[in-house]
C-alpha cells in the first residue's frame, strides 16, 4: 500500500473500515428489511462475510506487504483450513449428537 501510517494520516484504514461498515449494514438490511428465503439471505450473507474477510486482510492485516509471499499464502491457506476445521467439526458435533439420546 502506498500511505504510510507513520508519516501521515492512515486513510487506507478508515476507508477499510468504512467498507466492513457498509458491508455489515448490507447484510443486515438483507436479513431484516427483505422478504427472500432463508436459504438465499444466508447465501447473501455469507458471501458479504466472505469479501469482509478479504477486504480485512488486504486492509488491515497488510497481507499485501512483506517480502516473503510464499509465507504469507502458506498462513492465509492455514488460517482458512483452521477455520473451516472449526466451523465444519461445530456444525458436525451440534447436528450428530442429538442422535445419540
Amino acid at each position: 500500500m502506498a500511505t504510510k501510517t507513520m508519516r501521515g494520516f492512515p486513510i487506507a484504514h478508515v476507508v477499510g473500515f468504512l467498507a466492513s461498515l457498509i458491508l455489515t449494514v448490507i447484510a443486515a438490511a438483507v436479513a431484516l428489511k427483505t422478504n427472500l428465503s432463508f436459504n438465499v439471505v444466508m447465501w447473501i450473507i455469507g458471501s458479504l462475510a466472505i469479501i469482509q474477510a478479504g477486504l480485512q486482510l488486504f486492509m488491515f492485516m497488510h497481507v499485501n506487504e512483506g517480502e516473503d509471499k510464499k509465507a504469507q499464502i502458506i498462513n492465509i491457506v492455514y488460517g482458512i483450513f483452521i477455520a473451516l476445521v472449526i466451523v465444519l467439526g461445530t456444525i458436525w458435533v451440534m447436528t450428530a449428537g442429538h442422535a445419540a439420546h
